[in-house]
């Protein structure tokens, strides 16, 4: 029997949709899960659950993913916009208002981020089209799923033209993986 034990880890572990231990601020490789991040981003909602109706994360992330398609964008930069939101699988969405002012978060964040990268062997770098989409999204989301408000958003983008669907959490998990499969040939 060995004396050694396993090196420590920083911050404590959770568990993940499939019963295994992950560490979300000392994210390994081969700990992130595809399955994992579909059911969690499936499971939570978009504005911190301030919408009309229940919209998530992971059906937003499939609506970006499908628009860069349409636009005829490499393979890779569509399943960075699949990923885009990967880290919210183990950190939840922070509202855009709250993230800049949380200056750990954004560091798990972006370490998430680099482990979810290397996991599916793309490039950290999020193209601007992603980053183009993800802003421009918000116009067609405050449209259909946000009450009035007597203050306009301060939108940089136009809509991209998408139509909300309000998936279930299962169904939109399904979605997230069909298009991960699709992008990969099923990879892992």
């Amino acid at each position: 029997m060995s004396d050694v034990l396993p090196p420590l880890r920083k911050g404590d572990w959770m568990q993940v949709h499939s019963g295994r231990q992950f560490w979300p601020l000392d994210p390994r490789v081969d700990e992130i899960d595809i399955a994992d991040i579909a059911h969690a981003l499936g499971m939570a909602c978009r504005y911190a659950g301030h919408v009309l109706q229940f919209y998530s994360v992971a059906e937003h992330s499939v609506h970006i993913c499908r628009w860069l398609h349409e636009h005829h964008e490499a393979t890779e930069v569509q399943l960075a916009g699949l990923l885009h939101d990967a880290p919210e699988a183990y950190l939840v969405d922070v509202p855009r208002p709250v993230k800049p002012h949380l200056s750990e978060y954004s560091k798990f964040e972006t370490r998430l981020w680099y482990a979810v990268t290397a996991r599916f062997n793309i490039s950290a770098h999020i193209p601007h089209v992603v980053k183009f989409a993800d802003e421009s999204i918000l116009a067609d989301e405050m449209a259909q799923n946000m009450a009035p408000c007597h203050v306009p958003w301060s939108l940089r983008h136009g809509p991209l033209g998408i139509q909300l669907q309000y998936w279930s959490p299962s169904r939109a998990k399904a979605e997230f993986l069909l298009e991960f499969e699709r992008l990969t040939g099923g990879l892992q």
